[in-house]
């Protein structure tokens, strides 16, 4: 292999490397904000114990998005995809109206 072959190898190799640890740090950042339409809509709250008793009568502390037949995480992640929020995360230890107990 030439060097000039190498040196364009190597900025290629550079190239997608940035990108690929781009989108990861894109993925990432992508959580659910309690002020977004459909997370008020579903009285979504980062924090389980910070949810309104009054709205739901129904919702305990023990219920968690880590422990929702929806979350698509680890139990122990502490944010997970759901699918009522698209490719934005939820947190582990929220909440939300369409929680259903994992079976």
């Amino acid at each position: 292999m030439s060097q000039s072959n190498r040196r364009v190898f190597l900025m290629q190799v550079a190239a997608c490397g940035s990108a690929l640890a781009a989108a990861g740090a894109h993925a990432q950042a992508a959580r659910v904000d309690e002020k977004d339409p459909q997370a008020v809509a579903l009285g979504y709250a980062h924090d389980t114990t910070k949810v309104d008793k009054k709205k739901f009568p129904k919702h305990t502390n023990d219920q968690k998005c880590n422990n929702c037949a929806l979350y698509q995480g680890k139990a122990a992640d502490a944010w997970g995809g759901c699918p009522l929020f698209g490719t934005k995360q939820v947190a582990g230890p929220g909440w939300c109206s369409a929680w259903a107990k994992k079976g």
